[in-house]
């Protein structure tokens, strides 16, 4: 083994160690490596010339299938090597690159996620949920009642254990390749994107459930939750999601705007803003009852969570109280009156 990947792994341990006595983070914690592991090579410990890639004490180049295409003239600063659960060997060399910004456009977009459908934009469009999880579920089902009958320790039972991270694997892959797509979508079309700020955590808590009498369902804190919604809420990836877009944001020139998660976006009218109160979820179209428009109840709360993300951005975080007194006294050019300010947020 080369004896900068030692060091290397040394160096980590020390930064775990500052961040813990800086209280930037907690005891550090050693991994497990039954389930995959990683080494990092710095400088000299490997040698790159543009199309191949040698790792200290390697006569010959590794054998890589590239899933990008490297820049030219490209100078890596360090490789490191990753076994996943699933028996699958990564390598990411990590490098300086320039990504030029994309044009600006005039285009804004408010997302509602949901489970129903994985996201709803303003604009009317929706993205349906591509149930990741629940295409493996039976396989995974046979995978793991096998894993639990094989002897701990055993050769058959590492391999049942293999059968069962690759189907995870395939899961996940699959995820990450429609969130990247799906991300990539938005950036590319929109100046700026207005999301929620989720809580997945708190969401999907499981909380005790009582079945409602002659209805098959579970009322859970007053509302009927259906079996289930728990897994597909954390199969979802809306927390990924997020990620992916504010980085990708940064790297292109584009805004993303996180709005109060306590913003009521389905209990507002996107049309004259008035707040007709909360709805269960089997309600998914609603009329009205101040101006009679006629709303879908996904698309409504993605326009509301625009409109609101658009007032954030202009006047600043509009959950403090001198904000929401500064949207208050803001009139509309062409009228001599005052929109009314809905939880802190103005109605535009």
């Amino acid at each position: 083994m080369s004896s900068v990947a030692l060091q290397q792994s040394l160096r980590h341990l020390e930064a775990g160690f500052v961040n813990f006595y800086n209280k930037r983070a907690g005891y550090p914690k050693f991994h497990s490596k039954k389930n995959g592991g990683s080494a990092s090579f710095m400088g000299t410990a490997f040698r790159w010339d543009g199309k191949s890639l040698r790792l200290a004490k390697m006569s010959e180049p590794l054998h890589v299938v590239w899933s990008r295409t490297l820049p030219r003239k490209a100078r890596p600063s360090s490789v490191t090597v990753t076994l996943d659960p699933a028996g699958r060997w990564f390598v990411s060399i990590l490098m300086r690159e320039t990504i030029p910004c994309l044009p600006a456009c005039d285009k804004t977009v408010g997302i509602d996620l949901g489970v129903k459908d994985f996201a709803i934009l303003s604009d009317g469009t929706k993205i349906p949920n591509q149930h990741f999880a629940e295409r493996n579920q039976k396989r995974l089902k046979r995978a793991q009642k096998a894993l639990s009958r094989k002897q701990p320790g055993s050769r058959n039972r590492r391999k049942a254990a293999l059968r069962v991270a690759r189907i995870n694997a395939q899961t996940r892959d699959r995820r990450r390749d429609f969130l990247h797509k799906l991300s990539t979508r938005i950036i590319r079309e929109n100046q700026t994107i207005v999301l929620e700020d989720l809580s997945v955590r708190g969401i999907s808590r499981r909380v005790r459930a009582v079945e409602a009498p002659d209805t098959g369902r579970y009322l859970c804190n007053g509302q009927a939750r259906k079996r289930g919604l728990n897994r597909s809420i954390l199969d979802q990836g809306w927390r990924e999601l997020r990620g992916m877009l504010e980085y990708k944001a940064r790297w292109y020139g584009r805004d993303v705007v996180v709005i109060d998660r306590f913003y009521p976006s389905t209990q507002l009218c996107s049309a004259c803003g008035a707040k007709t109160g909360p709805r269960t979820l089997d309600v998914r179209r609603w009329t009205c009852p101040e101006c009679g428009m006629r709303h879908d109840r996904d698309v409504n709360a993605a326009r509301n969570i625009l409109a609101a993300g658009l007032a954030v951005r202009a006047c600043g975080d509009s959950r403090t109280r001198k904000t929401a007194e500064q949207l208050a006294s803001v009139r509309l050019s062409g009228k001599q009156e005052t929109r009314p300010v809905r939880n802190g947020i103005l109605r535009l």
